[in-house]
């Protein structure tokens, strides 16, 4: 055959070129992703200083009802009765309806029962709109994590995530700068009619401004529901959920009981005590912004991340309960704060990043009704010891719920691999 005959051999393809996979270490959120964090942070600031301006009007509602420490803890924790009951009807009702859809449900409910506490004329009145006010805040967070989770790709979840929850934190540094001048001036019923008037203002906001969700996002969404029924029955995830209530019983036990201790016990101004009992939340906004990015570097963790942190605060906690001058017991708060603090994003995180978000609503509420649950408990039980014992014993008494945490945190799963391989079929896929 002559040579000019012979078909030339096929050209080598071209070498494919492969985009890199964006690395862990370092994690920017995108537009969407910004917007969607600067929203729900402000959402959720508001969301909490609605709920802790009562922590700040407690000792002037309990004079005029003429309540004592204990009733004043049942006010407390008629909230979280409704609240922690509300969170995984919550995720569910935003995985059916949407997210965006029962988020500003939410917050229309709760700045009307915020407005409505205002107006309470007695103890049991009292009792009951806060009950109704906790059932409207109870749907909020579900929806809100889902509405990262439809907004975010897995790897910067925990990062935006440590963002808007730090919004916690520094919502308890701008509450007592927002309730205290107003209670001082104008009572404590004038603080609620505020506070109320900032959630209808964030409601429009989210309404016209909120991003729409991804289109991975969407396509889930439109498979429909299914697996919610075995999420909810797989054991490895009530160890986050144990942790989140080992979490709540620290955070909602300084929380709540601070306030009143500085004022009570350290015979502080309602204006000192106030700011004294929000320093640490600068402390704690801060160490979760630090906790969602180490989340995303670390793909989770909570043997690491979570057990030594709850370490550190629950040794925190007993040593304040001995500390004799406030600027001892102010520090040991600070750390206290700031190592409590940093678990929370680390303990959503495993199963975050792991389930689809078609289940990101019923997951986060599941976990989230373990933390709100210690928030039932903790206020009581804290006012009784205090009026039977003292302080003292009240506050060492939240160091058992850093070490459930710590424990559990060692042996739950601690990747995303890890977790998938104990969750059934229907849950995977």
């Amino acid at each position: 055959m002559n040579a000019a005959s012979t078909p030339s051999p096929p050209p080598s393809p071209a070498p494919h070129t492969v985009r890199p996979a964006p690395t862990e270490g370092r994690v920017r959120l995108d537009r969407v992703a910004r917007t969607t964090v600067g929203l729900l942070f402000l959402a959720w600031i508001v969301d909490y200083i609605d709920r802790l301006v009562i922590n700040l009007a407690l000792p002037h509602i309990g004079a005029e009802f003429g309540i004592d420490r204990t009733q004043q803890g049942l006010v407390l924790s008629a909230f979280f009765l409704t609240y922690a009951a509300c969170q995984i009807p919550g995720g569910l009702l935003a995985d059916r309806f949407g997210s965006k859809r029962i988020l500003l449900w939410a917050m229309l409910i709760w700045s009307l029962f915020t407005a409505l506490t205002g107006t309470a004329w007695s103890f049991a009145a009292l009792v009951v709109i806060r009950v109704l006010f906790g059932a409207g805040q109870g749907i909020f967070p579900a929806a809100a994590m889902k509405t990262v989770a439809e907004r975010t790709s897995p790897r910067e979840r925990m990062t935006a995530s440590g963002w808007i929850s730090s919004s916690n934190s520094f919502g308890a540094v701008v509450a007592p700068l927002i309730a205290g001048p107003v209670i001082a001036l104008w009572g404590w019923r004038m603080s609620f009619y505020a506070v109320a008037g900032l959630g209808v203002m964030t409601f429009v906001l989210v309404q016209f401004l909120l991003p729409p969700a991804q289109p991975t996002a969407r396509a889930e969404a439109a498979t429909g529901g299914g697996g919610t029924r075995a999420l909810l029955a797989t054991p490895a995830m009530w160890l986050y959920v144990g942790m989140l209530f080992g979490y709540g019983m620290l955070a909602w036990g300084l929380n709540s009981w601070v306030p009143s201790y500085l004022q009570t016990e350290r015979g502080l101004s309602l204006e000192s005590s106030g700011l004294l009992a929000a320093l640490p939340a600068v402390f704690g906004g801060l160490a979760m912004i630090l906790s969602g990015r180490c989340a995303d570097r670390l793909k989770g963790r909570p043997a690491l991340l979570v057990a030594t942190s709850m370490s550190v605060a629950g040794a925190a906690v007993l040593a304040m309960t001995q500390a004799e001058s406030l600027p001892a017991f102010e520090a040991l708060l600070c750390v206290a704060f700031a190592a409590c603090t940093f678990c929370f994003t680390p303990i959503f995180a495993v199963p975050l990043r792991t389930l689809s978000t078609r289940l990101s609503g019923a997951a986060s509420g599941m976990i989230n009704f373990g933390g709100q649950s210690a928030g039932i408990l903790v206020p009581v039980l804290m006012g009784y010891l205090a009026d039977t014992y003292s302080f003292t014993v009240a506050f060492a008494v939240l160091a058992l719920g850093a070490a459930l945490t710590a424990v559990l945190a060692l042996i739950a799963p601690q990747t995303s691999e890890a977790l998938r391989s104990r969750l059934g079929p229907a849950v995977r896929n």
